[in-house]
């Protein structure tokens, strides 16, 4: 299972964070700060899976962005690790080209697409057309 969802740039500032399991907002600031700084601090030679506390921790950089997500002992790896490539890869058809402004900017979309992919921390769906037609959707109706 799915503990939470990171996106973060080279200088450690968090632009994405989707929690599956309750956590107070003051841990969840030192539990990023501890993540990040772990993960920032590899070499891109290094393995792309972190043993941490309880969780395991499966990232990916992309340009100055990295892909963090925290899982259980029971998760697949690899699997987590092909999600995080598909989750970018949605963004950049969307995008046309997906950049940290764009994230920024676009927030309630990145949600958007994230929860059509991972619910409640489960991977649901990884088709590209079907987890971007809501917001082809949403896209017709802003227009009108």
């Amino acid at each position: 299972m799915i503990k939470f969802f990171l996106m973060v740039n080279k200088q450690g500032q968090t632009r994405l964070s989707r929690y599956y399991e309750h956590v107070e907002i003051n841990k969840r600031t030192m539990l990023e700060a501890e993540v990040i700084k772990n993960c920032l601090s590899r070499s891109k030679e290094q393995c792309s899976f972190i043993e941490y506390k309880d969780f395991k921790l499966v990232y990916r950089q992309y340009a100055a962005l990295f892909v963090v997500v925290g899982i259980n002992e029971t998760e697949n790896e690899m699997a987590v690790y092909e999600l995080i490539h598909d989750f970018v890869e949605v963004l950049d058809k969307y995008f046309s080209r997906v950049s940290e402004l764009d994230i920024m900017f676009n927030l309630d979309r990145v949600h958007i697409i994230l929860d059509e992919m991972v619910l409640n921390g489960c991977i649901v769906e990884t088709n590209r057309n079907r987890i971007l037609a809501p917001l082809f959707v949403l896209d017709k109706v802003a227009e009108s």
